[in-house]
């Protein structure tokens, strides 16, 4: 399962990708002097794009096989277990899963309202005690 990023934030990127793009041809097409901004503008517009086309394939969290992974550009996304999750803190908008040894904080603000509320249906279902699942009040 995939926890999706919020549209907006989403096509944000695009937008971006495609102004830095249009900017980036607009200067080489119109001076006859080329400059190594002009490339940047060009190399800008492509990353955003490209980081666009990430996040619209690979989302913000995939939920799979007993494992919560959060997708990071460049292949660095954190990774924990499900059923190693001991302690999970609510705060500020922000989601903390702590394990032993790792901690994955998930910002809510990034993620889509449908999403959302089948993470923290998924959240409610570790079965840690209320003292340490916000979540588990809610059933």
């Amino acid at each position: 399962m995939k926890i999706k990023f919020k549209k907006k934030r989403l096509y944000l990127n695009l937008i971006l990708g495609l102004v830095w793009f249009a900017l980036g041809i607009l200067n080489l097409t119109e001076d006859d002097k080329i400059r190594w901004t002009d490339y940047g503008y060009l190399l800008a517009g492509i990353l955003y794009i490209g980081h666009f086309l990430y996040d619209l394939t690979n989302q913000y969290l995939t939920i799979e096989n007993g494992t919560i992974r959060k997708n990071g550009l460049y292949g660095f996304g954190k990774r924990i277990n499900l059923n190693d999750i001991n302690w999970i803190k609510k705060f500020a908008g922000d989601y903390t899963l702590k394990t032993e040894q790792r901690e994955l904080k998930i910002n809510t603000e990034l993620i889509d309202k449908d999403s959302l509320t089948e993470l923290n249906k998924i959240l409610t279902e570790l079965n840690l005690p209320s003292e340490k699942n916000p979540f588990a009040n809610n059933i």
